[in-house]
């Protein structure tokens, strides 16, 4: 993979967040790439649990800035940026106060989730691309991981199309088990219609759990990967049903070899 660029588009990363499933593997592949000599690029979004001082989070002035439109209303974007010790890995913040601010990742003390997680996602998924608009950076590969980044295959595919940028880069998503109970905001795929989104592309999200979300999220990818050894099987018949290349679940002792193959196939 010497010399690819992949794009690594996550909700959620180590050592900035708690050890997970999601966590691990967002650190662990792009690590893998970059040592293989490819160039890499990590996203995240930057909740107000992470330690800024501890982790030398800064603001990248010339790339903050913009305003971003979500359901009709300006908001704007940060861009903060960190350096993974040891790695010279350098991961991106999408940060906005009102989004980002509050003290924990997708829910409260109480485990409620919080009611604009849809609009963060949104938020997120614009965010990253307006960014890497900004750096000029063609990616040959953006590869998602976790349900907060589901809705960026939906906008690169409708609302980026005609990017020039992205014109040869394939989406590749992830998909894990670790989940939520219940539904977003049932306005999401309204709010996504919104940006000219049509809604029969995006049918699914009518119901906005989290098996749909993935699933509108695979409908617009260009390569799967079963990330999770425990997947459901509905997640797991949907994927091999699709029509896509997917990559079912490698151990953490052969997913080097099997992730490199599948991008190479997905190239």
């Amino acid at each position: 993979m010497e010399d690819k660029r992949i794009l690594y588009v996550s909700s959620e990363v180590v050592p900035y967040l708690a050890e997970n499933e999601v966590s691990l593997m967002s650190y662990d592949v792009p690590k893998m790439i970059n040592d293989q000599g490819g160039q890499i690029r990590i996203f995240m979004p930057r909740y107000g649990n992470i330690n800024e001082r501890r982790h030398q989070l800064h603001e990248v002035i010339r790339l903050s800035g913009m305003n971003l439109v979500v359901n009709d209303v300006d908001m704007p974007l940060i861009i903060k940026v960190a350096s993974i010790p040891k790695e010279r890995i350098q991961v991106y913040f999408i940060d906005n106060d009102e989004y980002f601010k509050r003290k924990a990742t997708f829910s409260d003390e109480d485990g409620t989730l919080y009611p604009d997680n849809d609009e963060r996602a949104i938020f997120f998924a614009k965010g990253v691309v307006e960014t890497v608009k900004k750096l000029n950076w063609v990616p040959d590969i953006i590869h998602v991981h976790g349900w907060m980044t589901a809705l960026l295959p939906i906008y690169m595919k409708h609302y980026y199309k005609d990017e020039a940028l992205f014109s040869e880069t394939k989406i590749i998503s992830s998909i894990y088990s670790q989940s939520f109970e219940g539904n977003l905001d049932i306005e999401l795929i309204n709010k996504i219609e919104f940006d000219g989104i049509p809604k029969d592309a995006i049918s699914e999200l009518a119901t906005p759990n989290y098996e749909n979300i993935l699933k509108a999220s695979i409908n617009h990818s260009d390569g799967v990967i079963i990330a999770s050894d425990n997947l459901s099987s509905s997640l797991t018949k949907f994927i091999e049903s699709s029509g896509k290349p997917f990559l079912p679940f490698a151990s953490k002792e052969e997913f080097a070899q099997q992730y490199t193959s599948f991008y190479k196939k997905t190239l």
